[in-house]
């Protein structure tokens, strides 16, 4: 199997591939999203559909991850973002997501970026 640092490497293909359902292969059932200025998302289908929203918000977007830092079970991984909203206007951030594994599966995402007026 994939370890956490090739795990999140994928986790963040996933999204610039606009492919939910190997996004949700990649999820513990028990996964939970913590993302700012909403509730924590808690479960697998949850946070797909949290995704799909995201993905109806933002017809672009795509990341370009800079660096993984790894300790144990767990990832931060350092990225930036471009793309556009569904109103054709230009949106780019910069960020970084905690990861959690457990048994080879994501099990705690945790989202932090500098611009939070854009959501």
């Amino acid at each position: 199997g994939m370890d956490a640092e090739q795990i999140s490497h994928e986790f963040f293909t996933c999204f610039n591939n606009r492919d939910p359902e190997r996004l949700r292969a990649l999820l513990d059932e028990k996964a939970a999203l913590y993302f700012p200025k909403t509730q924590p998302l808690l479960g697998a289908d949850r946070i797909l559909k949290f995704l799909h929203i995201l993905f109806r918000q933002y017809p672009e977007l795509f990341f370009t991850v800079h660096r993984t830092l790894v300790q144990g079970n767990r990832t931060a991984v350092h990225w930036t973002n471009r793309g556009k909203n569904r109103r054709g206007e230009f949106y780019k951030n910069e960020g970084m997501t905690l990861l959690e594994f457990e048994a080879g599966k994501i099990s705690f995402i945790s989202d932090f970026f500098k611009d939070t007026g854009k959501f």
